[in-house]
């Protein structure tokens, strides 16, 4: 038997109906901020990724899912989103001289080694903003996740994590005072921040490691590094999330992954998963537009992982309704040999009133759709057996505690529409 792909996953029914219901809050609260949805490609050239999320940084080196088309251009499945964004506002014109706040949803990929909560195809809800440089919408954004996070009841179960990077050329001189100062002592590092020292540096201060750890206790240390305007820039934002009561800690090792982040980078974080703990995370990336060819723009965003999101909502609030109910209110058995087509007008008729239903097929015996329709979890079945056809009627039977009543098709529609299981 054929089986999926390692690393990807099938999402199921019981758990696509509190996918659903996740990412319904995610895009309410971002509709009620008024950022407006884009829709992004799956594949793009890989150039714009090793230019934009950086050559040397993992994901380019060793996760990107890339191929080759029948051109000859080489593609790559998008491993993030904020490329893409940049790369889809400016081809389009909305950039320059304009403000945009804007939100996607899909499938990103990346080669890595599967685990729970870690998947090769996982899905992001992303926010992207541009042409706001001050901190103020560094703060809308925080607060836009807090938000979300106490609409579907984690809040207490996440805890906010900042740092400024400063701006490029503060980042850049970091980079060279680690490099110069973890040189002697490369043989001492773990393999993959031995690796990192010549490719990506800065993502040796969140090494697993605790010899590494100990090795980065009297190494330069960011802050010392990072300019004025940038240390300013923090302090508003930190005192306007004091403002809105915003809780946060100041984590000075701090940095992110991929290149193109400057001044304010932050994560949200659970104890509840175990390692994958990250469930948000983003910062500013004032120089990403550039570096794609477009004028210089401030931007700042973030990105959900909404797989690690849905595992956290599930540990926290494994049986709530709303999600975890089933898929019809209403389901019709139709013993009568010619009641099927009263019985799809019946559907119909109902369904328009925002319920929902489910119809029987395959025949059988009232008896038998009966157990069915109890099986289904409905609160109401609409029998339409050879006297409720012959007297246009139905008999409406509560699932719940049994009872039973016939009554005309309109008064019927009437009653299932107003009943409690409805909405």
């Amino acid at each position: 038997m054929i089986q999926a792909v390692r690393g990807m996953r099938d999402v199921l029914p019981a758990q696509a109906r509190r996918w659903r219901h996740v990412e319904s809050v995610v895009r309410r609260v971002m509709s009620g901020f008024a950022y407006e949805e884009v829709h992004l490609p799956l594949l793009e050239f890989t150039e714009l990724f090793a230019r934009g999320v950086g050559e040397a940084t993992d994901i380019v080196e060793k996760e990107m899912y890339t191929l080759a088309d029948r051109d000859g251009d080489s593609l790559s499945l998008r491993p993030e989103g904020t490329a893409s964004c940049v790369r889809a506002l400016q081809e389009n014109g909305l950039l320059y001289n304009q403000t945009q706040k804007v939100f996607y949803a899909g499938p990103m990929f990346r080669y890595e080694k599967p685990q729970k909560g870690r998947y090769r195809q996982f899905y992001q809800i992303g926010a992207e903003v541009f042409g706001f440089p001050g901190p103020d919408v560094d703060a809308e954004l925080i607060l836009l996740c807090a938000q979300i996070w106490r609409e579907l009841g984690v809040l207490e179960h996440v805890r906010l994590e900042l740092n400024t990077l400063g701006d490029g050329g503060a980042r850049q001189a970091y980079r060279d005072a680690l490099v110069t100062y973890l040189n002697p002592l490369s043989d001492q590092l773990d393999p993959d921040s031995r690796r990192r020292l010549k490719t990506n540096p800065l993502r040796i201060l969140d090494a697993k490691s605790e010899q590494t750890q100990k090795l980065l206790a009297d190494a330069p240390q960011l802050p010392d590094f990072v300019d004025e305007a940038s240390r300013q820039h923090f302090r508003q934002l930190c005192s306007l999330l004091e403002q809105l009561g915003i809780n946060f800690t100041h984590n000075p090792k701090l940095v992110r992954g991929l290149d193109y982040y400057t001044h304010t980078v932050f994560e949200w974080i659970t104890n509840d998963l175990g390692a994958q703990g990250t469930i948000c995370a983003g910062g500013r990336y004032d120089g990403l537009v550039e570096r794609l060819g477009g004028r210089a723009t401030p931007a700042v965003g973030f990105a959900i992982g909404l797989d690690r999101l849905l595992l956290l909502h599930e540990t926290v609030d494994p049986g709530s309704t709303g999600f975890a109910d089933t898929p019809a209110d209403v389901y019709i058995c139709c013993p009568a040999s010619d009641s099927l087509e009263v019985a799809f007008g019946i559907a119909q008729r109902l369904r328009a009133q925002a319920l929902r239903v489910r119809l029987h097929m395959g025949g059988g015996n009232l008896k038998k759709q009966l157990k069915r329709a109890n099986a289904s979890g409905a609160t109401w079945a609409v029998i339409l057996g050879d006297e409720e056809v012959q007297t246009q009627t139905m008999s409406i039977k509560n699932l719940t505690n049994g009872e039973q009543q016939q009554l005309d098709l309109d008064a019927g529609v009437t009653l299932l529409a107003s009943s409690e299981s409805h909405g």
